[in-house]
């Protein structure tokens, strides 16, 4: 792939953790535990696993957008960075959104075809989190299909360099 094509993609995915960061911090500094009971009688340790699980979501998206900016900043374009970047962005944020650390909540593949929301949750959840999970599940699917590529073609560079 072209070094102008790779570029072009780190900036997109910057744009997109941006608006991840912002969505998801703005739902974290305005929530609490207490906030999430009252809004729906339920497990309260089930909701401090949605809670652990989306920080964790957040600190992905950070680390991500920290490593897009230092490629973007750079003076030399690094293609090989850029595309290690890329991949780990792949790995950590949407692997991490679509199958979470905890598996509170999963994705439903048959849902693609009913256009209903991928994400299916274990126990009912808050509309809140599950109103934030929804905003936010068409970028993830969107970037996720940008980025397999280089999932794919990372693992094989590194497989190759072993051998």
């Amino acid at each position: 792939m072209s070094n102008l094509i790779v570029k072009s993609q780190v900036q997109e995915v910057h744009a997109f953790l941006e608006r991840m960061v912002d969505q998801i911090e703005g739902f974290l500094n305005n929530s609490t535990i207490d906030t999430l009971v009252r809004e729906k009688q339920g497990d309260r340790a089930y909701y401090e696993g949605l809670f652990s699980n989306i920080r964790r979501l957040l600190v992905y998206c950070e680390e991500g957008l920290d490593a897009c900016t230092t490629v973007i900043q750079n003076e030399l374009f690094l293609k090989g960075v850029a595309e290690k970047t890329l991949y780990k962005v792949y790995h950590y944020c949407i692997e991490e959104f679509f199958n979470p650390r905890y598996d509170l909540w999963y994705e439903d593949s048959r849902s693609a075809y009913t256009g209903k929301s991928l994400i299916k949750f274990r126990q009912e959840a808050p509309n809140s989190i599950v109103q934030l999970l929804n905003n936010i599940e068409g970028d993830f699917h969107s970037v996720r299909e940008e980025l397999e590529y280089y999932e794919t073609d990372y693992r094989t560079k590194m497989m190759q360099s072993k051998g």
